[in-house]
């Protein structure tokens, strides 16, 4: 589920870049630029015997070190819409899981007397990025996914978790509703990026909301982030550049206000003009963060306390990827907030 707004800084785009619906090529891959095939390179016909041995040896050589370089060190491919994963580019573009790992322990700490958590339940999990950060940050912590899709899940078992050489032992996946009970409660239960607002009736996400409340440990929190601001239900579509390799376009199609109904896409443009459109769509109820703090003291949560992010000291309308606990928030354009049901 996407977060075009994960850093209030993705949501600031030129005006000039703001498309207008209907706009000529959209919805289309345009056409790949035909390359031409590189020349060979002729060897001169005089070379001397032992200067091309010799020249040969070192470039034997600089093969054998070029190939004892880590992979990491290696220039990435370059994406097109014909070579590139959705799931990666999304990674690439959406995901901040050691920020987000950072802030639950940050928030467990703070309302739970400086505890640490150890067990993590990732609904709504995905490719469950979020989970694998989690089981990064000490061997004694276990995680649980639960997600609907079986093919993201095994998407992110072979690239996430390649790297965690126990992570069969510590990591446990459900392909089910989210409103399953846990395998084992958790600490905490998150629902990031948005995820929930696929529940658009109020019985419906009140029911979910009491489950996780129902499944969570003792002293468990259940954690979830929500986007609003004037901005948010405006139809338009912003653009970012992700480090120069490929530019991630979030798309706020439609806002029906008389029920909240909200319509989002994904897509992804690359440097050869090349479109990944609509790699994934979302069909939302926008939900307001007041309503939902009535919903979760409703199921029975103790206290519910909301989060919002700073201001960057260099740039007022960004944020600065910091959130703290805020009761009222600032009346942003854009803004992005936690809410927290502690048990």
């Amino acid at each position: 589920m996407p977060s075009a707004t994960k850093d209030r800084k993705t949501r600031r785009v030129n005006d000039d870049k703001k498309a207008v619906k209907g706009a000529a090529g959209r919805g289309t891959q345009r056409p790949r630029s035909a390359g031409r095939p590189a020349k060979l390179e002729e060897t001169p016909r005089d070379k001397a015997p032992k200067k091309a041995k010799a020249e040969e040896r070192a470039a034997k050589k600089a093969a054998q070190k070029a190939a004892k370089k880590p992979a990491g060190a290696a220039k990435p491919p370059r994406f097109t819409a014909a070579t590139a994963d959705r799931y990666e580019l999304y990674q690439l573009a959406v995901n901040s899981p050691e920020a987000d790992v950072d802030f639950l322990f940050k928030a467990y700490a703070e309302l739970r007397n400086g505890k640490r958590p150890r067990h993590l339940r990732e609904d709504f999990c995905g490719t469950a990025n979020l989970a694998a950060e989690w089981l990064r940050r000490g061997a004694d912590l276990t995680a649980e996914g639960v997600d609907l899709d079986p093919e993201p899940i095994e998407w992110g078992k072979r690239v996430n978790f390649a790297g965690i050489d126990d992570a069969e032992q510590r990591m446990q996946f459900q392909v089910a509703d989210v409103r399953s009970k846990p395998k084992v409660k958790p600490d905490i239960t998150t629902a990031p990026n948005f995820s929930y607002w696929c529940m658009r009736t109020r019985e419906e996400l009140k029911a979910y909301f009491r489950a996780a409340y129902q499944g969570l440990a003792a002293d468990g929190l259940f954690v979830i982030d929500v986007y609003g601001g004037p901005e948010a239900i405006i139809e338009m579509e912003e653009e970012r550049d992700i480090d120069g390799r490929f530019t991630y376009v979030w798309d706020q199609r439609e806002y029906f206000p008389g029920t909240g109904e909200y319509h989002t896409a994904i897509h992804f443009r690359f440097k050869d003009d090349t479109e990944l459109h609509e790699a994934f769509t979302y069909v939302w109820r926008f939900w307001h963060l007041t309503e939902l703090k009535d919903l979760l003291a409703e199921v029975g949560f103790k206290s519910v306390t909301t989060w919002f992010e700073g201001t960057d000291p260099e740039d007022e309308e960004a944020g600065d990827g910091n959130f703290e606990r805020d009761e009222k928030g600032e009346n942003c354009q854009a803004w992005i907030g936690y809410i927290i049901g502690a048990k």
